[in-house]
């Protein structure tokens, strides 16, 4: 009877979990990989190029079966989504599949390849065939490969895309560079705010950690807006600075890497500081005084004795307010310019935009592994730095 009491009190949150982070999780996987499009709405064309192997171009058939293919989809009304997963491949397959479903004859010649070259000489081409063969699958890794600059030559091996296409890697590059630098000045900044906390009085503590959850109590759309006034050209601190005769124009403390890093820093601060002071609660401060009287400087004191047994709040710290940091997405959208975007604008660029779910997918997909890597790495050096600090 306590053992079903007991499921019966866990089975909400388990439902909740499910529900709430299991279950995208599993469709941001699926969707990353599904590819139901071209298999279903081309199946004739699919089966006809099974017999292909590339070289050249396809046989008769597969003309054909496009040509069926096509005019079947464009009477079920599928066409549409056909095109938009074709342009995903390539721009300008939207409007070749869109023009030949307009000019195909109602009655089919005799000879289909004809016809479709007639339309659209792109028909004679072999890049089109080889995207529909490599594409022909349930399961695909288009979207993969795209997320990290990589393509499909017409081999069918992967080769990197040419360089003024890529983008994706030198994104996560600025996403990674960008939150590992929050981190850093949370860390700088919260390490010795939090040992004030600890060194606080009774008196003194209780106002010191409503400084330190006051940002918690405003929305994070507030915050951002909160900077855009106070940083931009005609903001309250050029104005001030203006004011006092410090400076004639305009500091550029708005649209650029450094609104970005202050304002992130600032709203992800208390992740970084309410860790390190719960670990620095448990530190008695007998120890610090035991080393320096047994002839420990101070530095040599905090090293040895102090530090290390903070390493644990601190690395719960850093592993907070990486990841929150490596999913921002409103305030360098509000405050930073086009070359301070993160992972996170592309992907709900690509989600809402675009509409290309399967890349916003991938994407996501990534960005998870990489937050998950973080949690390993930080946690196996966070153990190695404590167990070799003495």
């Amino acid at each position: 009877m306590r053992l079903v009491w007991n499921l019966a009190l866990v089975t909400p949150a388990t439902a909740l979990l499910a529900i709430c982070l299991i279950a995208p999780i599993v469709l941001f996987l699926w969707r990353s990989v599904a590819n139901p499009e071209i298999p279903t709405i081309l199946p004739q064309t699919v089966a006809a190029l099974r017999a292909w192997n590339g070289a050249g171009m396809p046989d008769d058939a597969a003309y054909a079966g496009l040509r069926r293919d096509i005019a079947e989809a464009n009477r079920a009304d599928t066409l549409g989504v056909l095109a938009q997963r074709l342009n995903f491949i390539a721009p300008g397959y939207r409007s070749l599949l869109n023009k030949t479903a307009n000019l195909l004859d109602e009655t089919p010649r005799a000879d289909a390849r004809a016809e479709l070259i007639g339309i659209d000489r792109r028909w004679d081409q072999p890049d089109i065939w080889v995207a529909l063969k490599q594409q022909s699958g349930g399961l695909t890794d288009f979207y993969y490969l795209t997320a990290l600059d990589l393509r499909h030559d017409a081999t069918g091996a992967i080769a990197r895309v040419p360089a003024d296409e890529r983008l994706f890697i030198s994104l996560f590059g600025r996403t990674l560079i960008t939150s590992l630098s929050v981190t850093l000045l949370c860390l700088l900044l919260g390490y010795p705010a939090a040992h004030l906390l600890a060194s606080a009085g009774p008196r003194g503590l209780p106002f010191l950690m409503v400084l330190v959850l006051l940002p918690f109590w405003t929305p994070i759309l507030v915050r951002t807006t909160a900077w855009v006034v106070l940083l931009q050209d005609q903001g309250l601190i050029n104005r001030l600075l203006r004011g006092a005769g410090l400076i004639d124009g305009s500091l550029p403390l708005f649209g650029n890497r450094f609104a970005v890093m202050l304002s992130m820093t600032q709203q992800l601060l208390p992740y970084m500081v309410l860790p390190l002071y719960a670990a620095m609660r448990k530190v008695p401060p007998e120890l610090v005084r035991a080393a320096s009287s047994l002839g420990a400087n101070p530095w040599r004191a905090f090293r040895r004795v102090y530090l290390p047994q903070t390493i644990p709040g601190m690395a719960a710290g850093v592993l907070i307010v990486l990841i929150l940091a490596l999913g921002y997405y409103v305030t360098p959208l509000l405050v930073g310019g086009p070359a301070d975007q993160m992972i996170s604008y592309f992907i709900a660029a690509y989600t809402n935009e675009y509409l290309n779910w399967g890349l916003a997918s991938a994407l996501g997909t990534l960005l998870l592994m990489l937050a998950g890597a973080i949690y390993l790495m930080v946690g196996r050096l966070g153990g190695t730095i404590r167990l070799g600090a003495p």
